[in-house]
């Protein structure tokens, strides 16, 4: 199993939208609004480091209202 943070930003106005939306996203196990440079952190799992970067990562990506994501793959 790999794990992954996904870091999004927003457009303004959106995050609690999105979140409800990111939180429906299959792979998705966490996520929270956030102070900072990115607006909201997602928990993503997936059996394959493929599986979060194409599937998860391009899932969120897609959603309305989403500036730019960066994906951090857990190591550990």
């Amino acid at each position: 199993m790999v794990s992954a943070f996904i870091m999004i930003q927003t457009v303004a106005g959106k995050s609690e939208e999105l979140l409800t939306a990111v939180r429906d996203l299959e792979g998705i196990g966490e996520a929270h609004i956030v102070a900072g440079q990115h607006d909201i952190i997602a928990e993503a799992t997936g059996e394959e480091v493929y599986d979060v970067m194409q599937s998860v990562s391009t899932r969120v990506r897609d959603l309305g209202g989403v500036a730019d994501t960066r994906t951090y793959i857990c190591l550990e």
